[in-house]
């Protein structure tokens, strides 16, 4: 598995990076792939080489933009002991905090940082005999976590709504002044702060998982945005919701762990009761079971049926188990004594 890795570094490589645009801006002109034609400039010819290759071959770049310094792998030395990766050609040592790697595969550099890209290598992949379910939320808690062997739930994220609104409120005032370059530096920190969060939170979920024993099982959300029927207040909260970002960390996370991650149709998991399987009603966050009468939060219900779904279960599948009606669900799941807990606030 490749995974690349951000570094700060605390030089000065205005002057190279300034060369690197410049032959950039030939490779894009003239397509050159010879260091030699570029050799005026001053720029070391292994990463002249990289960046001749990059931008020289692509079809679609028309002008360069944000040039990085790029060094291959045989211009990099690892050292394991001390945790120090180090490149000659720019006089620059990085030190290391990341899991152990079998190679650095090549380095970015800019103004700022470093991007490190490495292979580690695969753990395997161990079958779970059961899940915990993952449901991810536009509205509320980000993540709601369900154990239906346990009962357990977790309830993550509730903070990342309220970043969205606040900064959505920020950037409104100084459009409206006509800030635009703030604009988009608060953009920017609403990334981070959101990125950080999803950080947490996967690193979180994995944790639950590999304690447990269990795989990860969550719903395969492709294409929401444009099949969800989207009322207009909750067409921002959904369009600003950075759930294939959560689910990409908990993905590679999850991989690193050795754990199962698997996942299924979307349709009615909030809707199914996960006490006897029959369609029941949901009025915002509440649901109801009009036949069994079992009453829950409407994102823990669909957490345990999205880790009791089995996988490859198509939405006809769905749609005739419930005009049936399952009765196969554990009631261990749906104990009125679980216990509902927050790790820690996110």
């Amino acid at each position: 598995m490749i995974l690349t890795y951000k570094v700060r570094h605390d030089r000065d490589f205005s002057t190279e990076l300034r060369m690197a645009r410049q032959v950039a801006d030939f490779a894009v002109k003239h397509r050159s792939f010879s260091s030699k034609d570029v050799k005026h400039i001053g720029l070391k010819s292994m990463i002249a080489n990289q960046i001749l290759r990059k931008y020289g071959r692509s079809k679609t770049i028309k002008k360069a933009r944000n040039v990085n310094l790029i060094v291959p792998s045989q211009g990099i030395k690892a050292d394991h002991s001390k945790h120090i990766i180090n490149v000659p050609c720019l006089k620059l040592s990085l030190p290391y905090r990341f899991p152990d790697f079998e190679k650095v595969n090549q380095i970015e550099v800019d103004g700022e940082y470093a991007y490190i890209s490495v292979s580690i290598p695969d753990v395997e992949i161990k079958e779970p005999s059961h899940y915990i379910g993952v449901d991810l939320n536009a509205t509320g808690h980000a993540a709601v976590v369900g154990n239906p062997q346990t009962g357990k739930i977790w309830k993550l994220g509730k903070r990342c709504q309220h970043v969205h609104k606040k900064y959505k409120n920020i950037r409104r005032r100084l459009q409206k002044l006509g800030k635009y370059g703030m604009v988009k530096k608060i953009k920017d920190r609403e990334s981070r702060i959101v990125r950080d969060l999803n950080h947490k939170m996967s690193r979180k979920i994995v944790e639950i998982a590999k304690e447990a024993g269990c795989g990860i099982k969550m719903e395969d959300l492709k294409g929401i945005r444009k099949t969800t029927k989207q009322a207009k207040s909750f067409r921002y909260s959904l369009n600003s919701w950075s759930f294939y970002q959560l689910r990409t960390f908990i993905g590679y996370k999850a991989k690193l762990q050795g754990v199962a991650v698997a996942h299924i149709e979307p349709a009615y998991t909030s809707k199914t009761c996960s006490r006897c399987g029959h369609m029941g009603n949901r009025n915002g966050k509440a649901f109801k079971c009009p036949y069994c009468g079992y009453v829950e939060n409407a994102d823990v219900n669909a957490s345990f049926n999205i880790a009791k779904r089995q996988i490859g279960v198509t939405q006809s599948d769905i749609e005739r188990d419930m005009s049936e009606g399952s009765t196969d669900a554990p009631q261990m799941a749906t104990s009125r004594t679980m216990a509902t807990i927050e790790p820690h606030r996110l």
